[in-house]
Formats: structure tokens, sequence, C-alpha cells
């Protein structure tokens, strides 16, 4: 590393803060979006109707067998954090989630990936991620290893698209920093003190395992078709020189 890296480090971040708008501009209106939503939600409708609205836009069983579409999107429209508690575990997921996960990695993968794929892939995991966890919570709910208000428990946020998200971000690390970060993503929803109410960790462990591990094939997959692009690439830049 060059010596004077670390002085140009604060140049380096005031320059990415300039150029966000123009780089990642998908993510800009999605986090605005998100926290136009927060606000709506905690400080602009009743307590009762904020709570109805939490419940209807919560993709438990119960939601994804009534109306999919509509749990799905709308779960995926507000985050289940805070911004102001700085002294609370909410926070810390905020941050993780919200933060990384969103401003950061997402906006990273608008700028590799473009703005439609980005967004593919954060709505692939979110998506992906909470249908594969249905499908383990009914197999679950048979085998008796989850209690039965499971089917309507509250489960709406950006986290598992966060952690597709986070996931895919390795990418953007030098091969050193993989591996300690790749064990970070895998950690964090580890890290909360959750019960595991049978052989299986709690269904909201699975969803982030599930999304991370979405991710990280995307990741992958994305890494193979540009070692194959260059490699492809490399014989024609060959055979062009004299």
């Amino acid at each position: 590393m060059n010596a004077r890296s670390p002085r140009r480090l604060p140049a380096r971040l005031l320059r990415a803060v300039r150029t966000y708008p123009r780089r990642s501009p998908v993510t800009l209106g999605y986090v605005g979006l998100l926290l136009l939503g927060h606000v709506w939600v905690e400080d602009l409708l009743s307590p009762a109707r904020a709570d109805a609205l939490r419940e209807y836009i919560s993709t438990n069983l119960d939601n994804l067998h009534d109306h999919p579409v509509t749990a799905l999107l709308g779960s995926a429209l507000l985050y289940d954090g805070t911004l102001t508690d700085i002294a609370s575990t909410g926070f810390g997921g905020t941050l993780i989630t919200l933060g990384l996960g969103v401003c950061c990695c997402l906006a990273w993968a608008e700028r590799r990936l473009g703005g439609l794929r980005a967004a593919a892939v954060f709505l692939g995991g979110h998506i992906g991620a909470t249908l594969v966890t249905a499908a383990v919570i009914l197999l679950a709910l048979r085998h008796g290893w989850y209690p039965e208000s499971v089917r309507h428990a509250s489960d709406y946020g950006i986290s598992y698209g966060a952690q597709t998200a986070l996931a895919f971000a390795t990418l953007a690390l030098p091969r050193w920093a993989r591996l300690p970060w790749a064990a970070f993503v895998l950690a964090w929803p580890l890290s909360g003190g959750h019960d595991w109410p049978g052989p299986l960790p709690d269904f909201t462990t699975v969803g982030h395992l599930l999304s991370a591990a979405l991710g990280f094939a995307v990741a992958g997959a994305v890494a193979v078709a540009s070692s194959r692009r260059r490699r492809a690439a490399a014989p024609a830049t060959a055979d062009a020189q004299p």
C-alpha cells in the first residue's frame, strides 16, 4: 500500500459521497423511499394503523397464502429497526442492513452491474429467501420443531435483501479480506441470542443464512463469468499486438 494512501482516504470518501447520486441513483432513490416510509409509519400513522400495516405486509405463512405479492413487495418498503435509539440492538441491525447492506453494498452492486441487475439481486434475495424460509417453516411445523404461532408471526423488512447485497459485495474486497467478510456476513444473524425451538434456529436466522447463501452464489457466478470474459479477450488482445 502506498504510504500516502491514508492521507488520500478523506478525499476518496468525499469523492464517493459527491458522485453517489450519479453512480448509484437507484440505490439512492430506494434509500429515500425507505426513510420516507419509516417516517410515515412511525410518526404520521396512529399506532393502531401502523401495527395493522406491519401485520398486513409481514411475510408469514398466513399472508403469503392470502396476499403473497403485496406482502413480499410491501415488506421490502419498510425496514424493521431504528435510527434514533443508538443504545439498542435494533440500531446495530439498522447500521448493518440499511447502512452497510443497502447504502454501501447495494450501491456498489449498482455500479458493478447496473441499476436493474442490482435491484434483481436485492429482490431475488428478498423474495427467494422468504419463499425458501416459508418452505422450511412448513417442514418444521410438520415435525413439531416450530410452534403453530409462527404461521402469523411478524416478519417484514429489508434484511434478507440487504444480507444478499452484503454477501454479493464480497467481490468488491481484496482476496485477503473476503473470508473474514464472509464470516461476518454469516455470523451477525447468529449473534442476537435467539433461541433454537428445535433442531433448527428460529426462522429469521434461517432466512438470513439463506439470503447470504444466495448472495455468495450470485457473486460466484459473476466472478466466473468475468473470468471467462477476460480469458476470451486475452487471445484477441495478443493477436492484435504487432
